[in-house]
């Protein structure tokens, strides 16, 4: 089974990109953030030729997850994290699918820190590490992926001294997603490859993807009834070299059966 997470950075405007990205690949089960989108323009015709079921949390103009699958249906559990209900973020959906639970989730940047944006974030992240750990109590097969606005070392980041004052990878950031996965969630692309150089996300500016000047912050958080059953994960990095593509890659992983 191949799951993949991808920010789509708008699904109408980047629409032909995710089409050909999905024929190419053809992943098993698709977690979309940053759809840019409000409910009733997301395209579900599209997206359903191109043989895939999906349920969506729109949003105008900002956020926006989706989860799709081309095995059975998408049995929708929640779509926003519990602990704030004035939360009106389009940034989380929950559901089971194929006898997984899949938690689609595009964390909030954060930026200028500090200030009100970076305390979002970390109050953000706390709600996030609450579910995850009530989603670990249950004992079920649970995959947390998305885009986390997070680089988790300095192997994540290119030339990190850049990047000590953003919300990406202030001290409070990195704490947060280490405390995560500290509860026993495993982060997917290292454990598979604990020390190669690996990026998700290249700025549209000064060539960086030319440079391979870019960021690891699409993660994938494994319960550890999912964990042994990982067998592959990598990123279809050349996607981001393609004609109007989003500043991020898709990342996948491969899971046994």
């Amino acid at each position: 089974m191949k799951i993949a997470t991808y920010n789509v950075n708008g699904i109408n405007g980047r629409l032909p990109v995710l089409l050909r990205w999905l024929k190419e690949q053809t992943p098993d089960i698709v977690c979309l953030q940053e759809l840019k989108a409000p409910q009733e323009k997301f395209p579900e015709a599209a997206i359903r030729d191109a043989g895939y079921h999906a349920i969506w949390h729109g949003q105008k103009s900002w956020n926006g997850v989706a989860i799709l699958t081309r095995k059975g249906q998408v049995e929708e559990r929640r779509r926003a994290l519990p602990g704030d209900p004035e939360d009106l973020h389009s940034r989380y959906i929950e559901a089971s699918v194929d006898g997984l639970i899949i938690g689609c989730l595009y964390l909030p940047n954060g930026n200028p820190a500090p200030g009100p944006k970076f305390d979002y974030k970390l109050s953000w992240f706390q709600r996030l590490t609450q579910h995850a750990a009530d989603l670990l109590a249950s004992k079920m097969p649970v995959i947390l992926t998305g885009d986390y606005n997070v680089m988790p070392t300095e192997k994540d980041v290119y030339k990190p001294e850049r990047w000590v004052d953003d919300a990406l990878f202030r001290p409070e950031t990195r704490a947060a997603f280490a405390k995560l996965v500290a509860q026993g969630w495993t982060d997917a692309i290292r454990k598979l490859h604990p020390d190669e150089t690996i990026y998700t996300f290249w700025d549209y500016f000064r060539n960086a993807y030319g440079r391979n000047a870019g960021l690891r912050i699409d993660h994938f958080l494994l319960s550890p009834q999912v964990a042994p059953r990982l067998k592959a994960a990598g990123v279809d990095r050349d996607v981001r070299g393609w004609e109007k593509s989003s500043d991020h890659a898709p990342v996948w992983i491969e899971l046994k059966s």
